[in-house]
């Protein structure tokens, strides 16, 4: 496993004083940690920020809104990268949940200050509070039209919303625990949920219901991620036929993330289980990379890369820190990976 070179604090704010410093520390797994700190002293005359690091670590690349850090003893390098925008008063307390609408005009957030809204991505300007779950909201996002919001509460209840005046079109009932993540079918006619209670469901917007419980596990789903499957992969065969409501389900697959370790690969509409991997602790999330390739994030800070036509064995496991595995993003060739740190 590689080293793990951090910044301890927020660079961006500190750095951006005519003084400032900010914490360093490198860490090698079975090793002692490195610590040091970087300090801008002001600006070079291109209006650049001039910044040392302590010894043990030396400042490479600085720009105005990033700086490469390496650490030489250890032959690790890091490129910090500071916000272009930052939005402080959308919400009081914790963000839980986000996503962007696909025009990327509108962004909606949930909180731990028991608040969903809907925001201007271009300013942070609240345009709707999204008011009717009881208890917490575990996750928002936007429906591909970027006019409607999917939202799934410690209330157990599946809501849709309208993003132009803040209306619930829908409110989906059905599960016995709280619901932890949602997925979009297609242009989403059909949805999909999880849920502490241990099952994945499939609901019909249009007639406001459950078309059917795709996997009933005995554990917290805490995950799932719908994709296009390789031809290649046998999904299996339906028991009866498809709800002339279920649209788009077919030669998808349905990952779920399971609090009990386990990562399952679900055929959409077969219903039949695909796969079956066994991680190293409670799987938090998962997504696609590709119709073969997948991640999926584990509370102990594994992220694994596997190939859904063989899971016999992980393509690759990343471990940067132990700090869980929150959520996972494709992005360009590469991913994004948010941690518990």
């Amino acid at each position: 496993m590689a080293a793990t070179l951090r910044i301890q604090s927020d660079w961006s704010r500190a750095l951006s004083r005519d003084e400032g410093e900010a914490w360093l520390s490198c860490r090698s797994p079975g090793k002692p940690t490195l610590y040091g700190s970087v300090t801008r002293r002001g600006l070079s005359s291109e209006g650049v920020p001039d910044i040392v690091a302590s010894e043990g670590f030396v400042v490479g690349e600085v720009t105005k809104k990033s700086i490469l850090i390496s650490c030489p003893h250890e032959n690790v390098s890091t490129k910090f990268l500071a916000p272009y925008t930052m939005f402080s008063r959308i919400h009081q307390k914790s963000i839980t949940c986000l996503d962007i609408s696909s025009g990327g005009g509108l962004g909606v957030s949930t909180s731990t200050d028991g608040t969903m809204k809907i925001w201007q991505a271009a300013n942070g300007e609240i345009r709707r509070l999204l008011e009717g779950h009881v208890y917490d909201v575990n996750c928002c996002r936007f429906f591909p039209s970027g006019l409607v919001v999917l939202s799934g509460g410690m209330d157990a209840q599946l809501k849709v919303w309208s993003a132009e005046d803040a209306s619930c079109v829908v409110t989906f009932k059905g599960h016995k625990g709280g619901i932890l993540d949602t997925a979009i079918v297609d242009r989403g006619r059909n949805v999909l949920s999880c849920s502490r209670d241990g099952t994945a469901r499939l609901w019909d917007c249009g007639k406001s219901a459950c078309l059917d419980v795709l996997a009933d596990c005995g554990s917290p789903i805490n995950g799932i991620a719908v994709g296009a499957a390789d031809d290649s992969l046998n999904l299996g065969t339906p028991e009866k036929p498809p709800s002339e409501r279920e649209i788009g389900t077919e030669g998808k697959i349905l990952l779920l993330a399971r609090e009990d370790k386990k990562l399952q690969g679900v055929g959409l509409q077969s219903r039949q289980p695909v796969f079956l991997f066994v991680g190293s602790d409670a799987f938090n999330c998962c997504t696609f990379l590709s119709s073969t390739c997948i991640l999926a994030g584990t509370q102990d800070g594994n992220i694994y890369q596997l190939d859904v036509r063989n899971t016999n064995a992980p393509i690759q496991v990343i471990h940067r820190s132990g700090a869980p595995v929150l959520s996972l993003l494709p992005y360009r060739d590469g991913f994004i990976a948010s941690q518990g740190n």
